[in-house]
């Protein structure tokens, strides 16, 4: 939580929260551990979209998502796997634009834990940690992708 004037009062002994500018500050420094974000696309190699520029012809505005997708040691995504009319949003490559290359390790959805990233296989696919009320066979046939099973 941040104060009046914009510095950030811890939450508990292990974590804090602020709304100010300044709070990017520990993101570019190293000192975030864990990020989650909410996303528009994630590829399978962990690349992230999550910023907008609203209507044709705004300005962009990426805002502190980019410096807290890279800067942080671990970027974990919380989003609907589908979009409202039905599109994957996990998929092998972004067609938006990017808020950080290869900076997601894990994708929390609706129906499935999903692990994401170069290194996972050879083919650079995801893998699956969890389901919730859909088969690995179902998820595969959502998204369109071929997906691997998680080490636990």
């Amino acid at each position: 939580m941040s104060r009046p004037s914009g510095s950030v009062r811890p939450v508990r002994d292990w974590a804090a929260s602020s709304r100010r500018p300044g709070s990017a500050r520990p993101s570019r420094g190293g000192h975030i551990d864990v990020c989650v974000l909410g996303a528009f696309q994630v590829s399978t190699s962990g690349d992230l979209a999550s910023w907008s520029a609203g209507k044709p012809g705004a300005v962009p505005a990426v805002g502190g998502a980019m410096g807290l997708a890279v800067g942080a040691k671990r970027s974990i995504v919380m989003m609907t796997l589908l979009t409202k009319d039905g599109r994957p949003k996990l998929v092998p490559d972004c067609t938006l634009p990017l808020t950080g290359v290869r900076c997601v390790s894990r994708v929390y959805s609706d129906v499935a834990v999903i692990d994401v990233g170069p290194d996972l296989s050879a083919d650079g696919g995801a893998c699956v940690a969890e389901t919730y009320g859909v088969s690995h066979q179902e998820l595969e046939e959502m998204l369109g992708l071929r997906l691997g099973t998680a080490a636990r």
